[in-house]
Parts: structure tokens; sequence; C-alpha cells
């Protein structure tokens, strides 16, 4: 069957949904589809790790894409190939679905080990995945993954009152992003929660020893470890989907899809958005960002450069570099750019709360890169202020000077 609309989103999450709004700013009334292979339409996805664990009779966190926008959304839906030529879209294998302008926002599937998905084993993405995952909590259940998602279900599970052990393939919990004493501060909430974290265990296989049982199998052939549980909940990070754009002969690298300034392709009426693209920061260079923020703003801004290109306005610069936050048990930060800990570290900590209350600046090439408000709020604006002032190497010949840059309340 044939469907013909001025604007067809191929994903149905949260930058699709923010697309669908930053056309209607231009345009009100053009026609829209969203075309998405979740089950649910568009919803955010932070509370997946973080407020549903608090508060799981809370509603559930969908966006009223449709009502807000107009758009007609489509769930369950296989977009199987771009026809770039005839300015098509296909679908459900035999569906065609006519654009003037298209945003691809395909986001990514979890990386997986050998067993697929199934009851006792979830890599989490989704808000089904969610739902699988809160019914493990009756019994002991493995968390694989120590990074932003893993260490925040490990929380999630053990608040909830499971028996979590929690594999990281680190030295520590965020020995990678954070300074060691907020790693220590991180490692000492999960003791205190009966967390049994393990450490140099990065995941090598599953199996399935027992009925209603999963054993994960890591470390080395020389040191190997195995762990088993009722469940499993794996955050591995994701493989971008990005064949669509591949087969529809765009530019993808190692890291994503390739667009400009504007979000757009190679193609002038082809956008991609939020994880998938690789794009050019406008402070930190050209990367892909997996964060909510992103996702949102990215989506915003590509719906605009859509309306713009349909309605012959100026195309908005994607000039954003996006925030982002976690709450870990008690503990939570923001932070804006890129924390990498081999990065030099400038800690400014309140007088008497060493760890506790503070921001962490991340310079390289004497150059901003990052920083981390850790239990600071209200200050991403600031951050990203001084992000922009001083991120070009050079900037920072004394980085020390960042102390006190942005004050502590």
């Amino acid at each position: 069957m044939r469907f013909d609309y001025d604007y067809v989103i191929v994903g149905g999450g949260m930058a699709a949904d923010a697309a669908a709004r930053g056309i209607r700013e231009l345009d009100a009334t053009g026609s829209i589809a969203i075309l998405g292979d979740d089950a649910e339409p568009p919803y955010e996805r932070p509370p997946l790790s973080k407020d549903l664990w608090r508060e799981p009779e809370g509603a559930e966190p969908f966006l009223d894409t449709a009502a807000a926008t107009g758009a007609q959304v489509h769930t369950s839906t296989r977009v199987t190939a771009v026809r770039r030529a005839q300015r098509v879209v296909v679908a459900n294998d035999d569906d065609e679905y006519g654009y003037r302008a298209l945003l691809l926002a395909t986001g990514g599937r979890p990386r997986e080990l050998n067993l697929g998905p199934s009851r006792e084993v979830v890599y989490f993405r989704t808000l089904g995945d969610y739902h699988r995952a809160r019914a493990l909590t009756g019994g002991p259940v493995i968390v694989v993954g120590g990074g932003f998602l893993g260490t925040e279900i490990a929380a999630g599970l053990a608040t909830a009152g499971a028996a979590v052990t929690l594999l990281t393939p680190d030295a520590e919990i965020g020995a990678g992003a954070y300074p060691p004493g907020v790693v220590r501060r991180i490692r000492a909430a999960f003791d205190q929660h009966g967390v049994q974290v393990v450490t140099r265990a990065r995941a090598r296989w599953l199996e399935r020893p027992a009925a209603g049982r999963v054993a994960v199998h890591a470390g080395t052939d020389d040191h190997p470890m195995a762990f088993a549980a009722a469940g499993v909940v794996l955050a591995l990070g994701i493989e971008v989907n990005a064949e669509l754009a591949r087969a529809a002969g765009l530019v993808v690298d190692d890291t994503g899809v390739r667009v400009d300034q504007h979000l757009r392709t190679l193609d002038p009426f082809v956008f991609a958005a939020g994880d998938i693209v690789d794009y050019p920061d406008v402070r930190l260079g050209r990367r892909r960002v997996e964060h909510v923020d992103h996702a949102q703003s990215s989506g915003a801004c590509a719906g605009r450069a859509m309306a713009a290109t349909l309605t012959g306005g100026e195309l908005p610069v994607y000039d954003h570099t996006p925030f982002f936050w976690s709450d870990i048990f008690d503990l939570g930060y923001e932070a804006v750019g890129r924390l990498d800990a081999s990065m030099q570290l400038v800690e400014d900590w309140a007088p008497g709360r060493e760890d506790e209350h503070g921001i962490v600046y991340y310079v390289k090439d004497e150059g901003l890169q990052g920083v981390l408000l850790w239990d600071v709020y209200g200050k991403v604006d600031e951050a990203s202020a001084l992000l922009d002032e001083l991120h070009e190497a050079g900037s920072l010949p004394d980085p020390e000077l960042l102390r006190g840059r942005i004050a502590l309340d």
C-alpha cells in the first residue's frame, strides 16, 4: 500500500518526538508520519533506569506525540529500505511511504552475547525491557556492565529488593570517568546497599546450566570467572542502527551516520538525529553522543531543518553541546562535555565536603573538555558557557584558575 507525507521520520524514540515538535515550530500543517519498530509510541527513556524504579506505580512516560503534533505514529513498523531517488521508504516489506523530507532517527540496539533475549536474559533498552527486568526482582540478579546505564539498573534493582551482583570490566566502577574520590564514594554506596561488585570481570558468554538459571562466564582463559542467578540484565552499550543509511548510499563512518552542521546527510532531503549521528560539535569536534539531551536537541533541530527545507526558510545550525545526568541511589550529578579520567582533572570541592559536593573540570591540551557537577544542580548553563569560552587548545595555560569559576552554593 502507498502512503504519502510531507515528512517521514524513521524511528519512534525521543529524537522522533522532538523532530515532530520541531517541524511544527515552522510548519503547522505539513503531514508527518513516524515509523517506529517499538511496540509503544514515543516515550521518555531516562525513567526506565531512574524514576520508575523508585516510583513503580507512577505513570509510564509516554510523550503523547500524536496529540501534541498531529503526527501519525505507526508502531511495530519495520522499515526495510530507503529509496532516495524516488523519495520513498519501504516498511513491513511492501508498504511504501512517500516523503518530501526524511529523518533517520533509528537509534541503536543493545549489544548481545551468545544468548538472545528471553524471560531470564534482558538486554536493557526499551520500556518492555524495564518490565522484564522488574519481573526478576524476586530472585538474585546479575547486572553486566559498569557504565552509566549498568550502574543505574543495578541500583534500581537493589532498591526494588533484588539481590544484585554487578559485573564491570573496569578496575573499579566509574574509574574511566570520575576522579578516585568519587569512584570510592560510588563503590561505598553499592556496598552499603548490599550489591556485590565484581571488577575486572568482562562478560564473554552466557549459558543455562539448569531450568530458571543463567550463568555468566567472564574473565580470561587464564583467569575464568562464572556467576549464576535467576536472571541477567545486560547493559553492554549499543550497536548503531545505520544499516538503512548505508544501504541508501549515505555516508556511514566508524561511529555513525555522517551529517553536517544542519544534521543533513549528503542528500539535501534526508536528515539524521539522535544516537546514530556523527556530527560536528562546535566545541568538541566531530563526535557521536547517546545521551537523551542530544536526542531531544538534535531531533528538534533536525525537525526545524526539515521544515525550513520545504518552506524555504534558513536552515538552523546544531550548535548544542549536550548535557547528561545520572542518579545512583542517593548520589547524583549533572555534566556537560566529555568525562575522561585520563585527562587532567581540576577538582573544586566545597570546604569540608570533599568528594561529596563540588565540581570537577576535565582539561586536555590546555583546553576545557568537560565539567562534572557532582551533587551540584542548576549550573549546567554556566558549565556550558565555560566550555564555550575555554574549549580551544591553549585556552587554559593554568588550569588551576578554573577553581571558583562556577560558584558552589
